[in-house]
């Protein structure tokens, strides 16, 4: 049976996107499955990670975990389900990580960046360099919520035949992550260093304290539901906000509402 380990908020949230940088980039990369429904995908995704060099496997509310049926499917792969993490939200799993990925066959009205896995795989590795980056599976019937997208800041398509485009979720882990291992192994060009980004959870805290300051002045009623608070999530998506840039808004903010 495997051993499982259960992350806490506190925890996941110590460290705020900041990793020292690593050779093997793939390292920075985590597999985060949402909500999986099988417990055989979970471990035939183990494998298909395994496979290609990554070993960070996250799992949200995962409907049956630990499982036989895991560890058959892992074979080489046990040792990453043995290893992965459980957590009871989406936005814990992402809390450290700079950059989220969700991919997905289906085309939301979401208004979120949109690639195909391969050009997603290279933008993935030039901030997995020094940062930690998620790419984020849904659930198998019904793929990720519009609250579980609005975290990631891109969405990657795997360009499937138009008349059946729905893989398999396992299947889906091992082409996203060939896609990262071949941006891994290709000739490393000039390109800038990568800026840093605020982590998941930096974002969110930002996201916090501005509708909380909104509410104080009126602006946002809490009790009167609108797509203000999913454009403002889309909006600091699209950004792609820094450490810095975060820290900035923040300060004004608290100086604001200490004004106030």
């Amino acid at each position: 049976m495997a051993k499982i380990r259960r992350v806490a908020d506190d925890e996941a949230g110590a460290k705020l996107g900041i990793v020292v940088n690593n050779e093997d980039t793939l390292k920075n990369i985590r597999v985060v499955l949402t909500r999986p429904s099988h417990p055989g995908n979970i471990g035939a995704a183990a494998r298909a990670m395994k496979t290609m060099g990554l070993d960070d496997l996250a799992l949200v509310q995962p409907r049956a975990f630990p499982h036989p049926e895991a560890d058959t499917r892992a074979r080489g792969g046990l040792d990453i389900v043995r290893a992965a993490h459980l957590y009871d939200s989406l936005e814990d799993a992402l809390a450290d990580c700079a950059y989220a990925i969700a991919t997905s066959a289906r085309h939301r009205e979401m208004r979120h960046e949109t690639m195909d896995v391969r050009t997603a795989a290279h933008a993935a590795l030039a901030t997995a360099r020094s940062q930690r980056v998620a790419i984020v599976f849904g659930n198998e019937s019904t793929g990720l919520t519009a609250e579980e997208a609005q975290l990631c800041r891109l969405w990657a398509h795997i360009p499937a035949d138009d008349g059946y485009s729905s893989l398999n979720l396992a299947s889906a882990v091992q082409v996203c992550a060939y896609e990262l291992r071949m941006a891994m192994l290709a000739p490393a060009s000039a390109e800038a260093e990568a800026p840093q980004l605020a982590s998941v959870a930096q974002v969110a805290q930002l996201h916090r304290q501005l509708v909380a300051l909104m509410s104080r002045v009126g602006y946002h009623d809490p009790q009167r539901p609108r797509q203000l608070l999913p454009r403002m999530r889309r909006l600091f998506a699209r950004a792609q906000l820094e450490v810095d840039e975060v820290n900035i808004l923040r300060g004004f903010l608290k100086a604001l509402d200490r004004e106030r």
